[in-house]
């Protein structure tokens, strides 16, 4: 039976950051480490800021929670600015990365500890602890301590902790990193469910482009500071708006390439170093004969074929990783010595393309799934 409802007293809470910035330091040491954001986040969204090391997502997430006050800029709750507002009266709940649970209380000390604080009364406190303990499926470890949990077992305690104030934004940093690879994947829905069962604006932070990927309703990437681009997961992988969104979303393979023009009304005719490429473009999108454009391919995008089928790219195999359900192919573009080498994935693959005799090969490529980029 699944556990009951977690829900919330109050409507969920809409966040507007309005042109966020935060510098620190001053002169020719100052650092940037959130420039000019701004972002709608959607009351009930679960909401990722996505970024590699450094490029300013818990800086911006702890603003969020007050921890750190803006340099420049406003946040709103339900349009009620909060820039300037102390953490203790946002009403957030936050969750961290090390967990911060109390060694010497135990699991229903840890979770009421904020509702002590607040002076809640005895059986509400008590039973709003019961409820969050429910909701995470901890409920039989109330009398533990933590150090009598697992990691998985710690960071739910930390969850239901957050839970249990009823909090009108849920912040989480990288909860998950301190996890080995099982207990992630198996809290990642847990965590999901939660948030979206309570009704939770939620706002979590993390590198791991696979959990942006499976949790988010959106997500926002990052890069030094700034923001790059925001959009649904499937938007971000299958549209990335740059080079860096699409090769920091998963792995892709650029093809440098000329428009020689239009295939079709919504078709683009490429010319590359192996041949004729086609490409998809969107109602809006200007190229011009001869221009000169990047265009990227994911690897599970290119389908292998036989040598010289008619449409295909022709390539040549150079090395080949067999995985049992996929196979890794490492695929020379075109016919020259030194062509470059595209990475090609190939779902339930067959021995033919796995053969040490079969190296050349085609490669198929359906024009929507090449999506042309700017230059860098």
């Amino acid at each position: 039976m699944p556990p009951p409802r977690y829900a919330l007293a109050d409507m969920s809470t809409r966040i507007d950051l309005d042109q966020i910035t935060k510098t620190f330091g001053a002169g020719p040491g100052k650092a940037t480490a959130v420039d000019h954001v701004s972002l709608v986040i959607e009351p009930g969204e679960l909401f990722f800021l996505l970024g590699p090391s450094g490029c300013g997502k818990t800086t911006l997430l702890r603003m969020i929670a007050g921890f750190i006050e803006p340099t420049s800029g406003r946040i709103a709750f339900n349009g009620r600015e909060v820039t300037n507002t102390p953490p203790n009266k946002r009403n957030t709940g936050m969750v961290f990365q090390s967990y911060a649970l109390w060694p010497h209380m135990t699991v229903e000390q840890n979770v009421a500890f904020g509702l002590t604080i607040r002076k809640t009364p005895a059986g509400a406190k008590d039973r709003a602890v019961k409820e969050a303990l429910e909701a995470v499926q901890m409920l039989e470890y109330a009398r533990r301590k933590p150090n009598q949990l697992s990691g998985g077992q710690q960071q739910r305690v930390a969850l239901a902790r957050a839970l249990v104030i009823r909090p009108d934004v849920l912040l989480l940093d990288e909860p998950l990193s301190n996890l080995d690879a099982k207990l992630r994947l198996d809290l990642r829905s847990e965590i999901r469910r939660i948030c979206k069962s309570a009704g939770l604006t939620t706002v979590y932070v993390t590198h791991d482009q696979k959990e942006a990927l499976s949790m988010a309703d959106r997500i926002a990437i990052m890069k030094g500071g700034q923001l790059q681009q925001t959009g649904t997961p499937q938007d971000l992988y299958r549209h990335p708006d740059s080079q860096f969104v699409a090769s920091f979303l998963g792995e892709t393979n650029f093809i440098e390439a000329k428009v020689a023009g239009h295939d079709a009304p919504d078709r683009l005719a490429l010319e590359t170093s192996a041949g004729k490429l086609l490409a998809t473009i969107h109602s809006g999108d200007s190229y011009s004969t001869g221009q000169r454009v990047t265009c990227s391919v994911r690897p599970e995008s290119i389908r292998l074929v036989d040598a010289g089928a008619p449409g295909s790219l022709p390539g040549k195999r150079l090395e080949s990783v067999y995985l049992g359900e996929i196979a890794q192919h490492q695929v020379r573009l075109g016919e020259q010595t030194m062509g470059q080498a595209l990475a090609v994935s190939e779902l339930n693959p067959t021995a033919e393309h796995l053969s040490k005799s079969t190296t050349q090969v085609g490669m198929h490529i359906d024009p929507r799934d090449v999506v042309i980029l700017p230059k860098a």
